[in-house]
């Protein structure tokens, strides 16, 4: 674990200084407003895990007391930066979605957008994420998902073999699918939506 986890805070700080130029391509085309969208819901004490870039920083409604965590300390560094720019109030730390770095029911919601998808254990990320939320938090997830139009299933499937060979350290997943994971662990869903050709989607949770 503690390999792998090096290993991934290697590759996103080298892939920091360009990421925000390849998402803002990806992230139009593929998500359009969604991350707008989700990050409006957030309500009081807020955690972004895995907030990367810091790129919904300035979507969160003005009365959030926002909190953000990252492996990469590069990731951070220009989290921090836009924050500055933006004039938002984020406390910015580093540490793993798999074990967060904060007592149980210590927020109102958690948000994780578009980073499941490169966390190691989806299973232990989600149940820390339900740790932290107090009783009737919610829980807002964005990512990509493993499709339903077949042949865009096919083409997530070759990327997915392309990027298992060339950066395997990234352990990005093309293919998974974090909402059965939401509903083991016990959360109530109360929304989901699903969209480009099922590649997309977004789920509201609530803990009991």
């Amino acid at each position: 674990m503690e390999s792998a986890r090096e290993a991934a805070r290697g590759y996103w700080n080298r892939r920091a200084e360009g990421y925000d130029a390849a998402m803002d391509r990806m992230e139009g085309l593929l998500f359009g407003d969604a991350r707008r969208r989700l990050c409006g819901d957030a309500r009081g004490r807020t955690l972004e895990v895995a907030v990367g870039t810091g790129r919904s920083l300035g979507l969160y409604p003005e009365d959030t007391e926002l909190t953000g965590v990252d492996l990469s300390p590069g990731m951070l560094d220009r989290a921090r930066a836009r924050a500055a720019r933006l004039g938002v109030q984020a406390d910015l730390r580093e540490g793993d979605a798999q074990d967060l770095p904060f007592p149980d029911a210590s927020f109102d919601t958690v948000v994780c957008a578009l980073s499941l998808c490169s966390v190691q254990d989806v299973e232990q990320a989600v149940a820390e994420m339900r740790r932290v939320l107090r009783p009737g938090g919610r829980m807002l997830l964005l990512d990509h998902v493993r499709p339903t139009f077949w042949p865009l299933l096919w083409l997530m499937m070759g990327v997915q073999f392309l990027q298992d060979r060339l950066e395997p350290e990234a352990g990005e997943q093309m293919l998974g699918r974090p909402l059965p994971v939401v509903r083991e662990q016990g959360l109530t869903v109360e929304h989901t939506v699903r969209a480009k050709g099922g590649l997309m989607e977004m789920v509201t949770a609530r803990r009991p």
